[in-house]
């Protein structure tokens, strides 16, 4: 009888640390215009996930913008404050672009400057399938380090948001500034069923190339997107 509680007792720990080990790191990212939810997929980005969990939990994001967005590219943000001056960053870190995941519509990417290994904090959220910022054997990519899944329809609102000049940045900034208030690790949550990201809102604008970008092993980024070394965009 003592044996076979303790072997139950011993199975039930296993489950649990299983359990734990398993359960998806999430975040979520509230915004003025709504709240959504990134799941992490440390399995194949492990540096950029703890990276940018240690921006995260050290509050970070909190009060910063979304400053760039482009319809049916990307919306990229957080390491701009609502005076258009760029925070400080710790070091950049490696790419982990090659490691399986894709830059489609829904997924969450590291943005950084022309240089591969130059990402540090902001992050972008594909609101396309964007191909061309998928690794190649001539250049480098962009890594994917997780996925929207919840409020996807919040990142199209923000996607469409009207844009123009502001502060440094020439074009593709919100004229409404739209504001990270605070991104949180969502602790002991058990990841629930997802499903595909929700279609693009049919009234978006068909997607444009802005000038400058497609060369094959260039990976610039937009010029004037954002002041360097903390810019870091993806290309287009």
């Amino acid at each position: 009888m003592k044996k076979s509680s303790l072997l139950l007792a011993v199975t039930g720990l296993l489950f649990s640390f299983v359990t734990q080990v398993t359960a998806a790191e999430r975040v979520r990212v509230t915004t003025n215009l709504g709240s959504f939810v990134i799941e992490l997929q440390r399995d194949r980005a492990p540096l950029t996930v703890e990276n940018y969990l240690g921006y995260v939990r050290s509050g970070y994001y909190t009060n910063t913008l979304f400053h760039r967005v482009i319809a049916n590219f990307v919306v990229q943000g957080g390491g701009v404050s609502p005076d258009y001056k760029s925070k400080p960053t710790n070091k950049p870190i490696p790419n982990e672009a090659g490691n399986g995941l894709k830059n489609l519509r829904g997924t969450v990417g590291l943005a950084r400057a022309s240089g591969a290994h130059s990402g540090d904090v902001q992050f972008y959220i594909n609101v396309a399938d964007n191909a061309d910022l998928d690794p190649l054997p001539t250049r480098w990519g962009y890594a994917v380090f997780g996925r929207i899944v919840e409020g996807m329809e919040v990142v199209d609102r923000i996607s469409v948001s009207p844009t123009g000049s502001a502060g440094p940045f020439k074009q593709d900034a919100p004229l409404q500034p739209v504001i990270i208030q605070k991104a949180e690790l969502i602790a002991d949550q058990a990841p629930a069923p997802t499903a595909a990201p929700a279609p693009a809102p049919a009234s978006q604008p068909a997607a444009e190339t802005p000038a400058g970008d497609t060369s094959p092993g260039d990976t610039p980024p937009p010029a004037e997107s954002a002041p360097p070394p903390q810019g870091s965009p993806p290309p287009q």
